[in-house]
């Protein structure tokens, strides 16, 4: 795999070259092994059941909001703690974020997941994407494909053109191996789903591009919160 170059398909690493304006500059605070989006505060006397976290509008989002968040989620976190190289799901609470539940693919290549999804979030992830130029954004759209299976259910992919967006990455991270803060391009095939109800989900989708491939089948559990503390 190619890992440490500015051109990288996620969910994989296309070798293309990548000419992306980088300005050095910190990155948004993170907390590396926190996932955000599935701690809740810690119960009040009253209630000891968390409440979901407020989320996020996704449907709303411009094509530059999600795609910006989405690939400075995937870029922050190193090589070793990376929801994008993990095989089994163990880090994909991995750098999440109140309101919005991002899903990854991978760099190339199949896996199986298995992943706990805070109830009342949404969940955002690309079938097939990349950053680069825009030209390359062109390219790659031309044979970009894909679907995606939610419990039996054909889900209808969204095409998000070649579009600027703003990137974070982190030290050791597999695209850029750098924190910095990017300028470049971003397109890819996408799905945004509604919060899925509690309980269990199959989740599958696949998709390509020229010559990369890449499939990942997730199992996902809905459900509340562990209450902080709790055994």
């Amino acid at each position: 795999m190619k890992l440490r170059r500015l051109a990288v398909l996620c969910v994989g690493a296309l070798a293309l070259t990548v000419a992306c304006t980088s300005s050095p500059g910190p990155a948004p605070s993170r907390t590396p092994g926190a996932a955000r989006g599935a701690v809740a505060a810690s119960p009040s006397a009253d209630d000891e059941s968390p409440e979901p976290s407020p989320t996020v509008a996704v449907h709303a989002l411009t094509s530059a909001e999600l795609q910006s968040q989405w690939w400075s989620w995937a870029a922050a976190a190193a090589e070793n703690r990376s929801p994008v190289l993990d095989q089994d799901g163990h880090l994909c609470g991995e750098g999440q974020k109140d309101g919005i539940w991002f899903l990854a693919g991978t760099t190339g290549g199949p896996a199986k997941r298995s992943c706990t999804v805070p109830i009342g979030v949404p969940v955002v992830f690309p079938l097939v994407n990349v950053f680069g130029t825009s030209s390359q954004c062109l390219d790659f759209m031309d044979t970009a494909k894909g679907g995606a299976v939610l419990d039996g259910k054909q889900l209808t992919p969204e095409p998000l053109p070649s579009t600027p967006i703003r990137m974070y990455t982190g030290e050791g991270n597999p695209f850029t191996g750098r924190q910095d803060s990017i300028n470049t391009w971003s397109c890819g095939l996408w799905v945004r789903l509604d919060p899925l109800t509690p309980g269990s989900h199959v989740l599958s989708f696949h998709g390509e591009s020229g010559d990369f491939a890449t499939a990942v089948d997730y199992r996902l559990e809905v459900a509340k919160p562990t209450p902080t503390g709790a055994t």
